[in-house]
C-alpha cells in the first residue's frame, strides 16, 4: 500500500506504514494492522481454545491481511502456513486446507473454498468479502463448510465489526503515542 510511506507512523491509525510493519516483526508495537489483528481476535474469544502448536493455514498473501496476520499468528506460536497461486497451480492447496486446524481465507474469491475440503472441528475465519449477485459472501463456501467446521465467520457479520473495533482500539493507541500517555 504505497499510501501508508506518506502517513507518519506515529498517525497510522491502520498499521500500514513500512516502519509499523517493521515494528510486528519485532513484537515493538501496540498498532497493527487492523484485519490481521481482527483475526487474532476473534481466536482468542474461542472457549478453551489455544493458538499454541495450532496448524493455521492463510489463503492470501497481500501486504494489508496475509503477510501481517502470520507474523501476528506465529507470535502467538501457531504453526502458519501461507497459501497462494503458487499453492494452487502445484495442485497442493486441498492437502493445505484439509490439514488446517485454523483456515483463514483473505483472497477476495467468492466462495472459492469448497466446504467439503475443510478438515473436520476447523475453525474457518472469513475474510472476503465479495459482491455476487448483489449479496455479500466471502471467500469460504458458507453453508457447506459450517458443516464441518466447529467455529465459523460469516460474511458480513464476522471479521468486518472486528475490524472496526481494531481500528478505534488504533486510535487510542496513536492518541497515547502522540502524547507519551503509559498505559
Amino acid at each position: 500500500n504505497s499510501a501508508a510511506i506518506f502517513i507518519s507512523s506515529e498517525k497510522d491509525i491502520e498499521g500500514l506504514n513500512p516502519k509499523n510493519m517493521g515494528k510486528i516483526l519485532l513484537k515493538d508495537t501496540k498498532i497493527f494492522p487492523c484485519t490481521p489483528a481482527a483475526v487474532v481476535e476473534i481466536l482468542k474469544t474461542i472457549p478453551n481454545y489455544f493458538l499454541k502448536g495450532k496448524e493455521t493455514v492463510i489463503i492470501g498473501r497481500s501486504d494489508i491481511v496475509g503477510k501481517p496476520l502470520s507474523m501476528l499468528l506465529l507470535h502467538e506460536n501457531a504453526t502458519v502456513t501461507i497459501c497462494h497461486s503458487g499453492t494452487s497451480e502445484a495442485k497442493m492447496l486441498g492437502f493445505h486446507i484439509g490439514r488446517a486446524d485454523i483456515l483463514i481465507a483473505a483472497m477476495g474469491k467468492a466462495n472459492f473454498v469448497k466446504g467439503d475440503l475443510i478438515k473436520k472441528n476447523a475453525v474457518v475465519i472469513d475474510v472476503g468479502i465479495n459482491m455476487v449477485d448483489n449479496k455479500l459472501v466471502g471467500d469460504v463456501e458458507f453453508d457447506e463448510a459450517q458443516k464441518k467446521a466447529a467455529y465459523i465467520t460469516p460474511v458480513p457479520g464476522g471479521v468486518g465489526p472486528v475490524t472496526v473495533v481494531m481500528l478505534m482500539k488504533n486510535v487510542i493507541e496513536a492518541f497515547k503515542l502522540q502524547n507519551k500517555i503509559e498505559r
